[in-house]
């Protein structure tokens, strides 16, 4: 059994604020370990579950915010971008399973620092007419590889928007949403029993899990965060203009979009 647990840190047990998930701050220090330590709890419980090999990708900001000597030694780390599929890289290897561990809402969404691929970018996004935030976008990509999401943490509005999306799989709460920055977590070694056990249920339960597959061509609707974005995303003749702040293109795949997307994403440092 192949494993593959993509790590991001918004919803980590115990991280509220933006100055604790952007480098150069001394809160970003100790919420990467926390996020680490999320991560080690997911691995210990693939690998309690039977698990034979597991891949650990760094989805946060840069994908490189895991201490690699910190990391279960067990796992292999997936860290570093540009990389074509983003958060689930690694999927490609042939995977039987995927975990989202420390996840969060989606842009416009009432978790806690809740967005969709970039915050400064993007306001929302959505496939033939769905709303998706990370979860679900990532998701859908892994099931074009064939892999289904079986077990996904975060606070509970994100359970709460992406639990319709993977019906089979077990989720976590480590958190309530009171607002974007604050809410109520679990202990940080809470978390990790929860998230552990966790694993193990899902992986235990994956005969039943299924695959995230939107067919056919796929519409993406984008809502950037000002006129100026959508000024330089629709640099690219692909993108139709829909309003001041609204964008469509079409694309054959999922994994296409996505990567259109996180081009858009890179694009918007240009503006800050």
């Amino acid at each position: 059994m192949k494993v593959l647990i993509s790590t991001d840190i918004e919803g980590v047990a115990g991280v509220y604020h933006p100055e604790q998930v952007r480098p150069g701050n001394p809160e970003f220090e100790r919420a990467r370990l926390l996020m680490t330590q999320e991560a080690n709890a997911a691995i210990a419980g693939a690998f309690d579950a039977g698990a034979t090999e597991v891949l650990v990708n760094d989805s946060h900001g840069g994908f490189r915010n895991m201490p690699p000597d910190v990391l279960d030694a067990r796992a292999r780390a997936v860290q570093g971008k540009p990389r074509y599929l983003s958060m689930v890289a690694g999927v490609e290897e042939g995977v039987d399973a995927v975990c989202m561990v420390g996840y969060h809402s989606r842009g416009q969404g009432r978790g806690i620092l809740a967005h969709t691929i970039n915050s400064f970018a993007f306001a929302s996004i959505s496939l033939n007419g769905q709303e998706l935030g990370e979860a679900g976008l990532y998701g859908a990509l892994a099931g074009e590889y064939g892999a289904p999401v079986v077990m996904g943490s975060g606070d509970d509005v994100f359970i709460a928007e992406n639990r319709p999306l993977f019906p089979h799989a077990t989720f976590v709460e480590t958190k309530k949403a009171t607002g974007f920055g604050s809410g109520v977590s679990l202990s940080p070694e809470q978390s990790r029993r929860a998230i552990r056990a966790g694993v193990a249920e899902a992986l235990a339960a994956r005969a039943g899990a299924t695959p995230l597959v939107f067919k056919g061509p796929q519409t993406v609707t984008l809502r950037a965060q000002s006129p100026s974005l959508a000024d330089l995303f629709c640099q690219w003749p692909a993108f139709e203009r829909v309003d001041g702040v609204t964008l469509r293109f079409t694309t054959e795949t999922v994994e296409a979009a996505v990567r259109m997307l996180n081009c858009c994403s890179a694009m918007s440092s240009m503006l800050r």
